[in-house]
């Protein structure tokens, strides 16, 4: 059996290792979905105005929750999984069979990818059926579909890399938690990012990739000017994950 076949193999097992806890598969689909209702309802379906555009409401949290999506199948859920296949010994038992690395770690990520565009097609037709969303086509709808594959990968770097500095399995939510979390408040995830809003909040943002992966999958859904400089931020980020990661990646449990 060829290595890419081996790959394609550790999807499904990973496939079904996912499956089998099924509350964790629940609220990884439910809550974007979730949040674009809560939002929706507590903010109400008002307009705003977003870099010379004005859109609904319901329509700004369809795209950022399903930013949110992505980021959750890709970022926490690839770090927090591997975090504890290490701890439990998984990891290491794996380097010992012929198994290549490469390939068990490709089928974790190529896992995560199918996750991140099964949620985001989930959350958009949600968007679509009940807030009257309209899904773009043409050259928007493939520039969203290129920021969302970039990103997807990028995030799945930055979670390995993010695994060097998690000491043990209990510490992996809440490290990965508050890696990410802050991150999604000033990128305007959870709320929108006005003219009245710090400068500050709007630097920090910027820098990091989370504020311009939002940035380049919203474009086409609410009409601002997609700019490739995000999508290129956000693959110098997952090449500094992906660097990082060779580097200071671990099969064996922290000591």
């Amino acid at each position: 059996m060829s290595d890419a076949s081996l790959a394609l193999r550790q999807v499904g097992y990973t496939n079904k290792a996912f499956w089998r806890n099924p509350a964790s598969a629940f609220f990884t689909f439910a809550f974007p979905l979730m949040f674009v209702v809560i939002f929706t309802s507590l903010l109400g379906s008002g307009d705003l105005t977003l870099n010379g555009v004005t859109i609904n409401l319901s329509t700004y949290y369809v795209v950022a929750e399903a930013a949110f999506g992505v980021i959750s199948a890709t970022y926490s859920n690839v770090a927090i999984s591997t975090t504890f296949s290490r701890d439990g010994g998984i990891l290491k038992r794996t380097r010992g069979t012929p198994l290549p690395a490469w390939a068990y770690m490709s089928g974790r990520v190529i896992h995560a990818m199918i996750l991140a565009f099964i949620l985001v097609a989930i959350t958009v037709a949600f968007g679509a059926v009940f807030y009257s969303v309209t899904i773009p086509t043409g050259l928007p709808l493939l520039q969203f579909v290129i920021t969302l594959f970039v990103g997807g990968l990028s995030f799945c770097a930055l979670a390995l890399a993010i695994t060097a500095i998690i000491p043990n399995a209990d510490a992996a939510p809440p490290i990965v938690n508050a890696s990410i979390l802050p991150l999604l408040f000033l990128s305007g995830i959870f709320v929108p990012l006005g003219d009245n809003t710090p400068q500050w909040i709007i630097t920090v943002g910027t820098i990091f990739p989370v504020k311009h992966f939002a940035n380049g999958i919203s474009a086409g859904f609410v009409g601002t000017t997609f700019h490739w400089t995000d999508v290129l931020i956000v693959a110098a980020w997952g090449a500094a994950g992906l660097l990082a990661a060779a580097r200071f990646f671990s099969w064996e449990p922290r000591t």
